[in-house]
């Protein structure tokens, strides 16, 4: 029997997936561990396999197309089965994720469907969130034009609606009265909730916001809205909202009245619309003509030269602006797992400033080895990992009944990419040359940047090293990423005058600071590793010994 796969959940915080490439195609056999695809989640591509054995018969996504989690990726069943009944729908058992009960709750939700529809007084119709782009789960009602009690023509701009790409204005495909507003400026909801309700003036709609739920009564009462939830999707931004004849300005009211706020005439600017329609990033991005302010400003400058010379008063004048930036997932946990580490982790700071003239003088020398590149930064992991072997306790995990003591060392690198912070992990790193160590980092932090690295490559970290040093930053202090016990953070290289020998020269010195959990790590336990870590940096012909 044929088998429906469906896009995986590949990690926690994944709602959709792309495919970015398929490894099978259609007709191929498939045996259950092969590779069907590589999938790009919001933190890696990483390798999907089958767990099921037959024939590849359809793929329902291609190599570039992004669909939610759960939706239909491929079917797999004997070669030359009818597969048109899964094709239009019909049940199949899942491949990843069986689900007894989903053909029960389906028949259920399409026998309540007609039922409640039926309830509905005459000409009332249910107005749901709609979905405005093939990525959006949810979206956040912006403005609300509309109020209860107008009237709606069909046509006319509801409201703004947020979604994961833009603001965009979603119209009415309806006439009548705004009865009844479901989500408040402001409030975010999920695709397919109550957003309003339509019908006649005086109707009674008692019951039916208390009763909704979505996928029910908006089916069935509301068809037009949902055959035209696509064009509106893609004309949402430009919708019409004004009709010319003669010398009338076309415009939409949105775009009216953002140009009214800011005092700009509707006549100076050129809209992008359909028939030269003004929408609202016309008014967004118009900058005055020289022109026009050319005109403004001549009868002021004959005053000025009518006038005796005076102090010019300054005038407040502008927009006051801001930005609204949606939080990735990547972004929001970082900020979950930062908050909890230094809300239930005791941090303390430990800062060292050590002198890096050797250092600088070893890496030239490594460096004139031909096909060989190491930087300052794999030099301090290097001295980190062997200053670990000889101070086990600050490589720790705190446990409520034990202190793990990791005798293997796995340092963790942060990198900086564009949604935030990732962390890959050199694996038994006192084990590894400068070199290796070199190599190694520049090939976890370009994956990184390219959303390549998998989970395993990011999991399992003893210790971190931070480093601001390439930015210009001289001295800071880090958050530890939990369940490591401690966090090192990697200064710039500054050149300054220094003691040495009782004389005053020029040298180069570089600021360490090592953030301390001090449920598992003592001030004394890390001053002492920071004085071996000093040690290797300054000399660095120690660490071969």
């Amino acid at each position: 029997m044929a088998i429906k796969v469906t896009m995986p959940r590949l990690s926690d915080t994944m709602t959709e997936g792309t495919v970015a490439t398929w490894l099978k195609k259609v007709g191929d056999k498939v045996s259950e561990g092969d590779i069907l695809a590589e999938i790009e989640t919001d933190k890696a591509t990483m390798e999907f396999e089958s767990f099921n054995e037959g024939t590849l018969l359809h793929i329902g996504i291609q190599a570039g197309e992004t669909a939610p989690v759960d939706s239909l990726l491929a079917i797999i069943g004997k070669e030359g089965e009818d597969i048109s009944a899964l094709l239009a729908g019909g049940d199949s058992p899942a491949a990843e994720a069986p689900k007894a009960d989903a053909p029960a709750a389906e028949a259920k939700t399409e026998t309540a469907a007609p039922a409640k529809a039926a309830e509905l007084p005459k000409g009332v119709v249910v107005v749901t969130m709609p979905r405005l782009s093939d990525t959006m789960t949810e979206g956040t009602v912006a403005t609300w034009l509309k109020k209860v009690g107008d009237t709606v023509a069909e046509g006319d701009i509801l409201a703004e609606i947020e979604t994961d790409k833009a603001t965009m204005e979603f119209e009415s495909f309806n006439a009548g009265t705004l009865l009844y507003i479901g989500i408040q400026e402001g409030n975010t909801a999920p695709v397919d909730s109550l957003l309003a309700i339509i019908g006649p003036a005086g109707t009674d709609i008692s019951g039916i916001a208390e009763n909704y739920t979505a996928g029910g009564a908006a089916t069935a009462s509301a068809p037009a809205a949902e055959e035209k939830a696509a064009p509106a999707a893609e004309k949402a931004p430009e919708a019409a909202a004004e009709t010319s004849n003669g010398g009338r300005i076309l415009a939409s009211p949105l775009a009216k009245k953002i140009a009214s706020d800011k005092g700009i005439q509707l006549s100076q600017v050129k809209g992008s619309g359909e028939n030269g329609r003004i929408v609202k990033s016309d008014i967004e991005n118009f900058t005055p003509s020289a022109q026009a302010q050319t005109a403004a400003s001549a009868p002021a400058a004959k005053q000025e030269a009518s006038a005796p010379a005076a102090p010019k008063v300054f005038v407040p004048a502008g927009e006051v602006y801001t930005e609204e930036i949606k939080n990735s997932q990547m972004r929001k946990i970082i900020a979950k797992r930062l908050a909890e580490s230094l809300f239930t982790a005791p941090h303390y700071n430990l800062v060292i400033e050590v002198s890096m003239d050797e250092a600088m003088q070893a890496r030239a020398a490594i460096n004139s080895v031909p096909d060989t590149k190491v930087s300052f930064n794999d030099m301090v992991i290097k001295a980190c990992a062997l200053a670990l072997k000889k101070h086990p306790k600050i490589n720790s995990t705190w446990k409520e009944d034990a202190i793990i003591i990791n005798h293997h060392v796995n340092i963790g690198v942060a990198v900086a990419v564009e949604d935030g912070l990732v962390v890959p992990v050199l694996k038994f790193t006192d084990a590894m040359s400068l070199s290796q160590i070199g190599g190694s980092v520049r090939d976890l932090a370009g994956r990184a940047k390219n959303k390549k690295l998998g989970p395993q490559e990011m999991e399992g970290s003893t210790f971190t090293v931070s480093n601001l040093g390439m930015f210009g930053i001289t001295e800071f202090n880090s958050i530890i990423n939990q369940p490591n016990s401690a966090i090192l953070s990697v200064g710039a290289i500054v050149e300054k005058p220094v003691v040495k020998n009782g004389q005053i020269v020029v040298g180069n010195t570089m600021m360490l600071s090592l953030a301390c959990d001090h449920r598992t790590i003592d001030g004394a336990t890390g001053a002492q590793f920071l004085q071996t870590l000093k040690q290797y940096i300054e000399s660095p012909v120690t660490m071969l010994a």
